[in-house]
């Protein structure tokens, strides 16, 4: 039988708002559903499902009042468990905003972040209006007061890496040469990601929270990603970076930086997985199971 860890919390967390993109909201339950059963104690932040209302831009972020109430939700319940370690099923990526706040407030500059995704996450609403583009920034104390004031302690660019990115955004590129953050790409991470390692050697990092956004993953590969939508047009995400990694290149790396050490937060976010949504939509109108029609 595992040993029951009441100090370390699974966090379940169906957020949608953040992308502006209803099917994350199954992509975390299914996440949950998937996961190994838990050696801690669970809980779930309360997240209305779509009610195919547009959500209103507020004050140039999209969703705010429900984003600010949501993660305020989350941050009450890490608060009330007071963790030593957090795994988080998400949702979009701003999931990882109240979690990784508490693991900073409780392990100070001891906290490594390694955010493994396509992009750097410090836009602000200035720039992009969908609030998941913001949260790396957010967790520096850059970004909306909104958002950064539910970091008490933010996080250094020092204690930062992203790997998987490539093609940063002009204001991304400025923003993370601006605060010296270390990056790794693609390439570098499937050759033995050398720069992660450099980073951890050089740091006095102890301890590390660890953000896994699966569009990282090459969607050729690992279709449940938001670049794998089906139907797709060839240029309907711009110029936004594709990711370039396959599972197993994501496993090494997590592998190689668990070796070194200890992890204490893990989010798993942007869980797309459009063949089972578009499943549920069929389901829902066949007969026998659609409530569509049926005598009260």
């Amino acid at each position: 039988m595992t040993k029951f860890d009441e100090k370390s919390l699974r966090l379940i967390f169906p957020l949608w708002q953040g992308g502006d993109n209803p099917p994350y909201y199954l992509g975390s339950k299914l996440l949950a559903w998937l996961a190994p059963e838990p050696t801690g104690p669970v809980e779930e932040v309360p997240v209305e499902p779509s009610g195919n209302v547009a959500l209103p831009v507020e004050n140039k972020m999209r969703g705010r009042s429900v984003l600010v109430r949501q993660t305020q939700a989350a941050q009450d319940i890490v608060q009330r468990r007071q963790p030593d370690s957090v795994v988080v099923l998400g949702g979009d990526c701003l999931v990882s905003l109240a979690p990784f706040a508490w693991l900073s407030e409780r392990y100070g500059d001891k906290l490594g972040v390694l955010w493994i995704d396509s992009h750097p996450d410090v836009q602000n609403p200035e720039q992009y209006s969908n609030a998941h583009a913001h949260v790396l920034g957010t967790l520096m104390g850059q970004g909306d007061p909104d958002l950064t004031r539910f970091v008490s302690r933010p996080i250094s660019p020092r204690n930062v890496m992203i790997a998987g990115i490539h093609s940063p955004l002009p204001h991304e590129a400025a923003f993370i040469a601006r605060h010296g953050i270390r990056t790794c790409a693609p390439e570098a991470v499937r050759e033995g990601a050398e720069p992660v390692m450099q980073w951890l050697d050089e740091s006095c990092i102890e301890v590390l929270a660890i953000h896994f956004d699966l569009d990282v993953l090459d969607p050729a590969h690992f279709r449940s990603v938001l670049f794998a939508r089906p139907g797709r047009g060839q240029d309907d995400f711009g110029n936004v970076a594709e990711g370039k990694l396959d599972i197993s290149d994501v496993l090494q790396l997590i592998r190689q930086v668990a070796s070194k050490k200890k992890v204490v937060g893990l989010t798993l976010a942007e869980h797309l997985p459009w063949d089972a949504v578009n499943l549920r939509t069929m389901l829902a109108q066949l007969p026998l199971l659609s409530h569509e029609g049926e005598s009260s």
